[in-house]
């Protein structure tokens, strides 16, 4: 593999020019707290719905897809802007509007007095998302040489685990505290949602501090503005591998809203309907949640000594297999917070990393560098369609016939990538990590 080793290196990671280990740090920061905080709103949410507003049991899941389809519409219509804007004005400066826009929602997520009312602070929300998650995958994508880029997203998806573990972990179970140390239980909720939002600000001033400045490629060399509106379009039709990073992410990215949202409603409706109060529940169903996403974790150290060593299509092919068999065996569980459901639960957060490993090892490496950000956007706009339709079809499947087939519906989508990934491979694989940008030639492994 081609290498430039006047670079800077971080641990096994060969950085872009320009890029420095402080930069790299702070892109390790970034990963840590981007996708914790954006997956809390899966424990605050059953926390507001059931006990600040009061929904009933049989509603719960209608109106958490509801919230989370309006949260896609924000954010399929952000994806495209934001992607161009980040290769205009550069990948910080987006980034930290993102993170301040979270933590705006955060705080008014908790005092919505109707669920309308709490669908319009979602939507804030919703905008902090778009700019805070498009510019995580593109910053990955600029800052490791092409060599190194596997180990690059295998070490962010750890520290992407690690965040989610300890954001669920530590503040999901503080409503249970405060409610045991005699707090009332809205008063709780609420008190946690504004600790969420401090935490979104703390992080705006690190990012400030640490990110690079500017885009990877120089003024003169940046392609218009319409040029980039209709390159991520181009690109898909003009390169299948991109096309079959575009599907992935349509499914993985639902992948990550079925896991925080419904794994989460679930174990809290079912421990409602055991007699525990809601913050006991909530606790309950958190714990099922951290177990998939420390099993993502523990996988990550695995997954990340091969993501380089493997033609990408290839790669992508074996990660969606793990998730469809992941979402699909939950299709044998009935309480996903028992005993029983654990190594059902375990495979779910293998999965569920593993279909994030793929896509976004497979758009990075096919990404031109120019369009990158484009290319990018086009890749999130991809997966908030597909949240879109996890999200609706799945409330209505979780109301209407059961919790656990909102997974199989995702297991079957899966299945169809894993199936298209196949015949990607076959007829068009690309190169290996790290060889020169030819065209397609012999599958290489």
């Amino acid at each position: 593999m081609s290498v430039d080793t006047n670079c800077n290196k971080f641990g096994p990671v060969w950085l872009s020019p320009g890029v420095s280990k402080g930069n790299t740090w702070t892109l390790m920061y970034a990963a840590f707290f981007t996708i914790g905080l954006l997956t809390f709103i899966g424990i605050g949410t059953p926390y507001v719905l059931i006990e600040i507003l009061k929904v009933p049991a049989g509603d719960q899941g209608t109106v958490t897809g509801n919230l989370v389809f309006w949260t896609e519409i924000v954010t399929l219509i952000l994806f495209g802007p934001v992607g161009i804007a980040a290769d205009r004005i550069g990948r910080k400066s987006v980034y930290l509007f993102g993170f301040l826009t979270m933590g705006l929602g955060y705080a008014l997520y908790p005092t919505a007095d109707t669920v309308l009312e709490l669908t319009l602070y979602r939507i804030i929300y919703a905008i902090g998302i778009a700019t805070s998650t498009g510019m995580l995958a593109t910053i990955v994508t600029d800052y490791p040489q092409e060599a190194s880029r596997g180990k690059l997203v295998g070490i962010v998806g750890a520290m992407n685990g690690l965040g989610v573990v300890f954001i669920n972990r530590v503040f999901g179970s503080l409503p249970d505290r405060f409610v045991s140390g005699g707090m009332d239980g809205a008063d709780a909720g609420e008190l946690v949602h504004w600790l969420i939002a401090g935490l979104c600000v703390l992080s705006t001033i690190v990012l400030w501090i640490g990110l690079k400045e500017g885009t990877p490629v120089h003024d003169e060399a940046k392609p218009p503005i319409k040029d980039l509106a209709i390159s991520a379009v181009k690109q898909g039709f003009g390169n299948p591998r991109i096309a079959l990073s575009y599907g992935a992410a349509f499914i993985a990215r639902g992948d990550l809203v079925i896991l925080g949202t419904f794994l989460t409603l679930w174990g809290t409706s079912v421990g409602v309907e055991q007699g525990l109060t809601t913050a006991d529940a909530t606790r309950k169903s958190t714990l099922a949640f951290v177990a998939a996403q420390s099993a993502a974790l523990l996988w990550t150290i695995i997954i990340v000594f091969f993501i380089d060593r493997f033609n990408r299509t290839g790669f992508l092919a074996f990660c969606m297999l793990l998730a469809a068999l992941g979402y699909l065996g939950m299709g044998f569980v009935t309480d996903p917070t028992s005993e029983s459901a654990l190594p059902f639960v375990i495979l779910l957060g293998i999965g569920q990393i593993s279909a994030f490993f793929g896509s976004q090892a497979l758009v990075g490496q096919e990404a031109p560098v120019a369009e990158r950000g484009a290319v990018i956007g086009g890749f999130n706009i991809s997966g908030a369609i597909g949240i879109l339709f996890c999200s609706v079809i799945g409330g209505w499947l979780f109301d209407e016939v059961s919790p656990s087939s909102v997974f199989v519906m995702v297991g079957s989508i899966n299945s169809l990538i894993f199936l298209f990934a196949l015949i990607v491979r076959w007829k068009s694989p690309g190169r290996m990590p790290g060889d020169p940008d030819t065209a397609d030639g012999p599958a290489l492994a």
